[in-house]
Parts: structure tokens; sequence; C-alpha cells
């Protein structure tokens, strides 16, 4: 039993105690290369040439480079105006809240606005939200792609 256990180790062993190569080894692919029309996202920027020290728009990504490039379009990429608080939602007529994910929090401060202190809850795509203070019901409007959030537990 224990001469099987060596040998099953032997060759693990005798890798480690090797000095190692010089060269580095390279592997090797059978396949030819995909050949496409195919281009990098722009959500990624070009970067910078060596010795130059890159802009915001070259070195941008993500998030920060889609809301750099809505405004040199002269486009505000997040809406940041207030929810509309001329009315009280209703389950009738929920206050829609804009959102490209299944779920956003919400901050409301009552009808007319500023009636109450403000009070934060969580809104989900599926399921409308009534303010425990004022009582006014917003519903998510999701405006993303079906699939979007589809790896999420």
């Amino acid at each position: 039993m224990f001469r099987v256990s060596l040998s099953a180790v032997r060759p693990i062993a005798l890798r480690a105690t090797r000095p190692a190569q010089r060269g580095a080894i390279r592997a090797l692919s059978t396949t030819s290369a995909v050949r496409s029309e195919h281009h990098a996202p722009a959500i990624f920027g070009s970067g910078a040439k060596p010795g130059e020290m890159p802009t915001d728009e070259q070195q941008a990504t993500g998030l920060e480079r889609f809301q750099l490039l809505a405004e040199m379009e002269g486009v505000d990429a997040f809406d940041k105006s207030p929810l509309d608080s001329s009315r009280i939602g209703t389950l009738a007529d929920p206050i829609k809240v804009f959102s490209l994910d299944t779920e956003r929090l919400v901050g409301c401060t009552g009808s007319p606005a500023d009636s109450h202190e403000l009070h934060w809850f969580s809104l989900h795509k599926d399921k409308n939200r009534r303010c425990p203070e004022c009582g006014s019901v917003y519903a998510l409007d999701y405006q993303g792609h079906h699939l979007e959030n589809a790896h999420h537990h």
C-alpha cells in the first residue's frame, strides 16, 4: 500500500525538485484564429499612448465612461430630477419610478414635497411599495432587458 502511494507521488516530487526551466513554455493551438468584424464595446476607453498622460475620455470605463460620453453629447445619462410629488400615488395610479435595474432605492418626502421626513425604501420590479408615513404608492417602471439579471439567484 505504501509503495502504491509513493508511486503516485513520485512524479510530482521529481518535478518539484528539478531546477526551473530557463525558457518559457508556450501553448500551441491548432485551431485557426476567428476573424470577425466584432469590435470592443465603447464602454472601454482607448487608453493613452506610452509616455503620455491619459485624458478622462481615454481612461474612463464602465458607468463613468457612459456618463462622460452622454455629457459630451449633451444628454443627461442619469435622470436626477425629483419624483412627482404633486400628488399621492394610489394602488390604481402609482407614481412610476424609472429604472434599468430590477431594484431601486426610493426616498419619499410626502405630498406636497417636504411634508414629512425623508423615508427610504427598496422598490422591486414585481411589487409596489407604499410610503409608511404618507401612504403614497410607488411602482418600478423597469426598462432593462428581460434577461439582464438572469444570472442572479
